[in-house]
């Protein structure tokens, strides 16, 4: 009796998890499969027109060519500067949520947190375009403005990612007893080496899964740099370029293996420190 109610039970099981595995192999699994595939296809340089016919130059153009090296370098450097100012402001705030403020202002701050999320991208990348513009809010204020370029488009990314970053720190201090703070500062440690010994590897873990979030939408972003990034040029939009007005696919193909490999790399770096846990 026991082994057939066994047997029906992994019945039941497979049954639930045999449609949503079947879409990651085939739709997720599946694409990137067909990505990296096409990466080493041909176009014909009269119609456009993709050939299946087996080549390494688009990956050698990949790496030789000193236009993608650059917009390699500034989308990793704009990926991680986004990153570095996302945990130094939601450090604070996450701190003050989860053991400062009273149940209504937490609750007040977790809804101002979260709601931009509910709001549409592209009318939060334009709000801050104008908000940037030469003859826009800024400019008005203080008589200064960064204008659109590299400066614009960390301030935009930040702005769009703060909450991936702000939710996991809150979570990680808000699993923290009070207790362990109350005993630190019972054996005569100051805030700071509280906050530096005691507080800061239990969140370590916290900030690190925030940052796969940060790090890995900021490196494919091509729409916030279309719209407040002037002539910058970041992977994402060169890829588009390619997809798009270039009509090269084999080539946009190759060019996204850059990020995909980023993003496995990082990966595999933060799997040590616990933050996968976290997601």
């Amino acid at each position: 009796m026991a082994a057939g109610q066994g047997l029906t039970d992994r019945a039941r099981l497979a049954f639930l998890l045999t449609p949503p595995l079947a879409w990651l192999v085939v739709a997720y699994l599946g694409s990137l499969a067909v990505l990296l595939v096409s990466a080493f296809w041909q176009t014909n340089e009269f119609t456009g027109a993709v050939v299946r016919a087996f080549t390494l130059h688009n990956i050698e153009r990949v790496l030789t060519d000193e236009v993608f090296r650059v917009a390699t370098l500034r989308t990793l450097g704009v990926a991680l500067t986004v990153t570095v100012i996302c945990a130094a402001l939601a450090v604070p705030i996450a701190l003050y949520m989860a053991k400062i403020a009273s149940p209504r202002a937490r609750l007040i701050l977790v809804v101002a947190v979260t709601t931009p999320l509910w709001a549409s991208y592209l009318v939060k990348a334009y709000a801050w375009r104008m908000l940037l513009s030469p003859e826009g809010p800024l400019s008005w204020a203080t008589g200064f403005t960064p204008g659109y370029g590299i400066v614009a488009t960390v301030a935009t990314l930040t702005y769009l990612w703060l909450p991936y970053m702000v939710i996991p720190v809150y979570a990680a201090f808000e699993r923290i007893p009070d207790a362990l703070v109350d005993a630190s500062s019972d054996l005569g440690a100051s805030d700071f080496a509280t906050m530096r010994m005691v507080l800061a590897p239990l969140v370590f873990p916290g900030i690190a899964a925030g940052s796969i979030f940060t790090f890995s939408l900021s490196l494919g972003d091509y729409i916030a740099v279309t719209i407040v990034g002037g002539k910058t040029q970041m992977l994402g939009n060169i890829i588009y370029g390619q997809l798009v007005t270039a009509n090269n696919q084999p080539l946009a193909a190759a060019l996204s293996i850059i990020p995909l490999a980023a993003i496995v790399a990082y990966l595999l770096a933060m799997r040590r420190t616990g933050a996968l846990e976290n997601v």
